[in-house]
């Protein structure tokens, strides 16, 4: 019955008791059980905002292995792994901690944006611009020891050669590119998916306790 789902993706079915077990296992935990009943009813928040994020990172690897299976890309590992994950800071930062837990746990969401990255075309301009507009980036090991300021005519020994770069900045820019074009992806593949009564997206402004830090 559709009342024991979280969430319907393309009529495929997230179990709760999935988002539970992934929860309990992932997501950071609530204080201990002696509580007032302020702090009861704080935690009980706390507890659906997770909820409703683990059913975001469930959905974004089935919904990742779906593409994969359009894309005619080898098929990820069967299960969500269910352990915690160390996730870097600067990926929440980067991509919020939704896609940032999906890409550390879901195979499926890793070799999509692996390919989104293979399709990223990076104009010669552009990895030109970055390289004048970032000097700070690439001062040698030497400039940067005598403390020279990239931005007021360093010599040109001080700032790595644009040969020498070159490569190295076109992968950011299409690192980054793909990014954005997983981001536009999951925003168009998770527009039909339908959800079980607490298990909405976090920052669904519809429920009361939305949150927009995803």
């Amino acid at each position: 019955m559709r009342e024991e789902y979280a969430a319907l993706v393309r009529d495929n079915p997230i179990p709760k008791q999935h988002v539970e077990t992934f929860l309990s296992t992932v997501a950071p935990r609530g204080a201990g059980h002696c509580a007032t009943s302020h702090d009861a009813a704080a935690q009980a928040r706390r507890h659906r905002q997770q909820r409703r994020w683990a059913t975001q990172v469930i959905i974004t690897d089935e919904l990742a292995r779906q593409a994969c299976a359009e894309r005619g890309l080898p098929p990820p590992d069967d299960v969500l792994p269910m352990h915690l994950l160390t996730i870097p800071e600067t990926d929440v930062a980067d991509l919020g901690s939704i896609i940032a837990a999906a890409l550390a746990h879901s195979p499926a969401a890793r070799a999509l944006l692996a390919d989104l990255e293979r399709e990223q075309h990076i104009p010669e301009t552009a990895v030109r611009d970055y390289y004048v507009r970032n000097r700070d980036r690439f001062l040698t090991p030497d400039a940067l020891r005598r403390g020279v300021d990239p931005y007021d005519d360093p010599a040109p020994s001080d700032i790595q050669p644009y040969a020498h770069v070159h490569d190295g900045v076109a992968q950011r820019l299409r690192h980054a590119a793909a990014r954005r074009a997983f981001f536009n992806w999951l925003d168009r593949a998770r527009a039909d998916v339908v959800y079980a009564e607490g298990h909405e997206h976090p920052g669904d402004p519809s429920h009361p306790d939305h949150e927009h830090r995803h």
